[in-house]
């Protein structure tokens, strides 16, 4: 699966992990939850 562009820029902020749920990558980050994404 290709990830996108977007989720890969907001990987590299502190604090951010990517999660696979049901079958969806979504990148979450608590220390600032604005940088929320997802893709699938």
């Amino acid at each position: 699966m290709k990830v996108r562009a977007s989720l890969k820029a907001l990987k590299q902020k502190p604090g951010s992990s990517v999660v696979r749920r049901h079958g969806k990558v979504l990148v979450i980050n608590k220390q600032h939850p604005k940088w929320k994404a997802r893709q699938g």
